[in-house]
């Protein structure tokens, strides 16, 4: 999430009420996670396990919660609660608004767009031409949609991500200031839902249908032509390359990609990263003909303890 401008190391600190390590005008461009930080961004880490990998990552402003020795060219925000502060400064910078009416006044419409009625458009949405949005759709604030789309009923666009840090009394949620950004010619079946990027984008690219009734999670990045069916759960942090089939009550766990022209077939759960051009099946996901195989062996187990007796 880039900030409207560029600010001053002394002014963000002064948003969150946290010491600093760096030049009062060190430039601050935005906030984003480690896997898609940039230089000028923000990168928050609360853990020993992940110093390191902030401290080393493409961001040159790091909230962390202790003192450590600055990196040559970065600056530090140091805070006794990075979690808490990073939600500080996504409140100050895309904080929450209420829309009183069911298109806001900011969104953008492209011609020849057709929104069916009782459909919610949030603020500063846009939407290409061509597109048709069926009733009782929800599109929340920023979304980005492109030409040609088509959505139907009952489809959330834009809700939180599925993020939260465990707290003595509860469950503490990392609020979400990124975006939906579906591209040309995509397709949207009814009852999806599509949470936005934590800071960043989830997106979906140009030419790819999705089914009745999935889930994708935030950060997540689908390309193009791809085919989704139904009751596919992906989750957050997943890279789709293009040309991937993924047929129904398949799923994923996070942080991982799937190769171009992939296929995973039917019910099967696919937990760490698969190559491009292959058909996978199972749980957890393999190649199919050498999970077929393997299930053909179990089947025979019963013949071969009898053998033995």
């Amino acid at each position: 999430m880039k900030f409207p401008s560029v600010y001053p190391l002394k002014e963000i600190a002064a948003v969150i009420g946290c010491e600093y390590v760096g030049d009062d005008n060190f430039p601050v461009h935005g906030m984003n996670e480690i896997h898609v930080v940039e230089p000028g961004d923000i990168v928050f880490v609360d853990h020993p396990k992940y110093y390191d990998k902030a401290l080393q990552s493409a961001a040159t402003i790091v909230l962390i919660n202790k003192q450590v020795d600055c990196p040559e060219g970065k600056a530090l925000l140091v805070s006794d609660d990075p979690f808490r502060d990073f939600n500080k400064l996504t409140k100050y910078f895309r904080p929450f608004m209420a829309s009183g009416v069911t298109i806001a006044a900011t969104a953008e419409i492209g011609e020849g767009t057709v929104i069916q009625p009782n459909t919610f458009v949030g603020n500063n949405v846009k939407i290409g031409k061509n597109c048709l949005i069926h009733s009782n759709v929800s599109i929340y604030d920023n979304t980005i949609i492109g030409d040609n789309v088509i959505i139907h009923s009952g489809t959330v666009l834009g809700g939180d991500a599925f993020y939260y840090k465990k707290r003595p009394e509860g469950f503490d949620q990392l609020l979400s200031g990124g975006r939906v950004i579906l591209h040309d010619n995509v397709g949207i079946g009814a009852l999806c839902t599509i949470d936005k990027g934590v800071t960043g984008d989830t997106t979906i690219g140009e030419g790819t249908k999705i089914d009745n009734q999935v889930h994708v999670g935030h950060d997540t990045v689908i390309g193009k032509k791809c085919l989704i069916a139904a009751q596919t759960g992906i989750a957050g942090c997943v890279i789709i390359e293009d040309e991937v089939t993924m047929w129904g009550q398949s799923g994923t766990t996070s942080g991982i990609t799937i190769g171009t022209k992939a296929v995973i077939q039917a019910q099967s759960g696919v937990s760490k990263s698969l190559e491009g051009g292959k058909v996978y099946f199972g749980s957890p996901a393999e190649e199919a003909r050498e999970k077929l195989k393997q299930m053909a062996f179990i089947k025979r187990i019963p013949e071969i303890l009898n053998k033995i007796k």
